[in-house]
């Protein structure tokens, strides 16, 4: 079975370093102002593209993609949908949380929006990771004292579970307006999280204990 690329997205934000190392067969995409920080990092993208406001000028190149300024995504969005037009499967965002709080809620959306369509997408930030869950589960491995809180993106998520946790689930409906699975805790073991059915944010930081 052919494997499917990894896509790397750099925002404008602050970067606080990769979840993993970039890969040959990666695809690196900077959003507008995520190209200073790449060239900080050595690390040379195979795309640009932004509506260029927060780097100040558009760049040079044969890989730039200009976006006009008003327009109903955000340029982190266009980098994720560009990644996934290049073949890859799964989507890791860098420098799109902090600042401002509206362009961290934009990226929470954008994780369920390519949730939902199979593209598991993942929120990198100070020391937590946010992902999405649809009709289906995740295992995390993590340290005994990190944090781990999942949220109902849709109006209600059905048959939540949630093992190997300090608070375990079982079969249970969370809503979008009651926080029940906020600040649950990493075991010894690998944590299991499953939907049913809905869309799951789940937030976690690896601990250092």
């Amino acid at each position: 079975m052919k494997i499917k690329k990894v896509c790397h997205c750099f925002g404008a934000g602050e970067f606080f370093g990769l979840c993993e190392p970039v890969k040959d067969n990666d695809i690196v995409i900077a959003a507008d102002g995520g190209l200073e920080t790449l060239k900080k990092c050595g690390i040379t993208p195979h795309f640009v593209i932004g509506d260029f406001d927060s780097l100040g000028s558009v760049p040079e190149g044969g890989n730039v993609q200009l976006l006009p300024c008003e327009k109903d995504t955000t340029d982190m969005f266009e980098a994720a949908a560009l990644g996934v037009k290049q073949g890859c499967g799964t989507i890791h965002l860098y420098g799109g949380t902090g600042g401002r709080l509206d362009h961290t809620l934009a990226n929470i959306q954008l994780l369920k929006y390519f949730s939902e369509k199979g593209v598991p997408t993942f929120l990198h930030g100070d020391g937590f990771s946010v992902t999405a869950v649809t009709d289906g589960g995740i295992s995390l491995s993590g340290k005994k004292g990190g944090y781990v809180s999942v949220f109902a993106l849709s109006d209600k998520c059905e048959g939540v579970t949630l093992r190997n946790l300090k608070y375990e689930l079982e079969n249970h409906t969370l809503t979008n307006s009651f926080p029940l699975g906020v600040s649950n805790e990493f075991t010894e073991k690998e944590a299991e999280i499953s939907v049913k059915k809905g869309t799951l944010a789940v937030y976690y930081t690896k601990g250092t204990d």
